[in-house]
């Protein structure tokens, strides 16, 4: 196992980009500077015939990308399953907040660290209105499950990736946008059938999966009703 987690580090040190360059949708400041790893960027848009259809619409896509429960119907039956948690471990169904966690059931095995799910935090949840533009976004990073006491990561990427969904209005136009930043398998963990699971699933889904996932969500929470 170590010769392929070395070549796996050493081949991830570079910037590499998963599909095409896509313009940062950044007015809340959310997206991180990429320094190490892979992005991956994925996005959906929905023009309206004015911009007052347009913020109207944009309450309902805002509505849909604060209730992390819901991501499942969202982006698809073959899509992850994410449960909101908050700081004190518990279920919740509410709009996310800071602080946050998401419980997510990634189909496959899980990671033994999360009980069998994958896990991030929510770092940080953000919302901006200027003249024709309104947005709303937020950001995760992969962490330790908040339900046991268990050391290292509970992901499959590295506690150096970062997740921000963003969901934008600029005139009579909405796009739904996640933006993956410096995106690595996780070596870390301490077992070896993790570390296993994690280096499949990360190669995985920086070369396919998470692009395919990320993509109906920002499908979904952009589709008229």
């Amino acid at each position: 196992m170590v010769l392929p987690v070395a070549l796996v580090r050493q081949f991830l040190w570079h910037k590499i980009l998963i599909g095409a360059v896509m313009e940062e949708k950044n007015y809340t400041g959310l997206i991180p500077h990429q320094e190490t790893g892979v992005i991956i960027d994925s996005a959906a848009t929905e023009e309206f015939s004015s911009t007052e259809d347009a913020r109207a619409f944009f309450a309902t896509v805002k509505s849909r990308l604060l209730a992390v429960n819901g991501w499942h119907d969202v982006a698809g039956k073959a899509s992850a399953e994410f449960q909101l948690i908050d700081k004190n471990g518990h279920e919740v169904s509410r709009s996310v907040e800071k602080g946050d966690y998401f419980k997510i059931d990634v189909p496959g095995p899980g990671s033994s660290a999360g009980d069998g799910y994958d896990w991030v935090q929510v770092e940080d949840v953000k919302e901006v209105s200027q003249g024709d533009v309104d947005s709303v976004g937020l950001r995760v990073r992969p962490s330790t499950s908040p339900l046991n006491n268990k050391e290292g990561i509970a992901h499959f990427y590295s506690e150096e990736s970062t997740s921000t969904f963003i969901v934008t209005r600029e005139r009579n136009k909405i796009t739904a946008t996640i933006y993956d930043r410096n995106t690595k398998p996780n070596t870390d963990t301490g077992k070896i059938m993790d570390k296993v699971r994690d280096v499949a699933t990360g190669i995985g889904a920086i070369f396919g999966g998470s692009k395919l996932q990320w993509k109906g969500l920002a499908k979904g929470l952009v589709e008229k009703e």
